[in-house]
């Protein structure tokens, strides 16, 4: 494959890694609500500040990730935030009480998906961490490791 072919699919594959990350830090920003209760539910501390630190997180990383900057090191973090939400908050059966056996059923099916997604897109941020962000990135005007093969 020539080195625009290569580069031109690292960039996509930035955009589409990144954009969900940006847009889910973005609304966790504006209304940490959702976040805070799935935090609560899982039994973690100051929900609402931390749902806070994960859209920052999400926001800055997803950034990172789309402009090509510190690429490696992004895709590393958010690789291990993917697991740590998979493991942590879509992983088992939902049952949620006064629900009925049909929508919990459903819900528990979404949140499996959900679970793979993120094990899923773990492995594509470890792929970009390992091939860097290619030619058309911050990282290669700095002078890091571009692919050009």
């Amino acid at each position: 494959m020539s080195s625009t072919a290569t580069n031109s699919l690292l960039l996509a594959a930035r955009v589409l890694l990144a954009i969900m990350f940006v847009m889910s830090g973005l609304q966790k920003l504006v209304d940490p609500s959702g976040t805070a209760g799935m935090i609560t539910g899982a039994g973690l501390p100051a929900a609402t500040l931390l749902a806070y630190v994960a859209g920052l997180f999400e926001l800055v990383a997803g950034l990172a990730v789309l402009t090509g900057f510190q690429t490696k090191i992004a895709a590393i973090l958010l690789a291990l935030f993917c697991l740590f939400t998979a493991f942590v908050f879509h992983n088992g059966a939902i049952n949620i009480p006064g629900f009925s056996p049909e929508a919990n059923g459903l819900l528990t099916v979404f949140n499996g998906l959900i679970f793979w997604k993120n094990i899923s897109l773990a492995g594509g941020f470890l792929v970009l961490a390992a091939a860097g962000a290619g030619a058309y990135s911050i990282d290669a005007r700095r002078g890091s490791v571009a692919i050009t093969a």
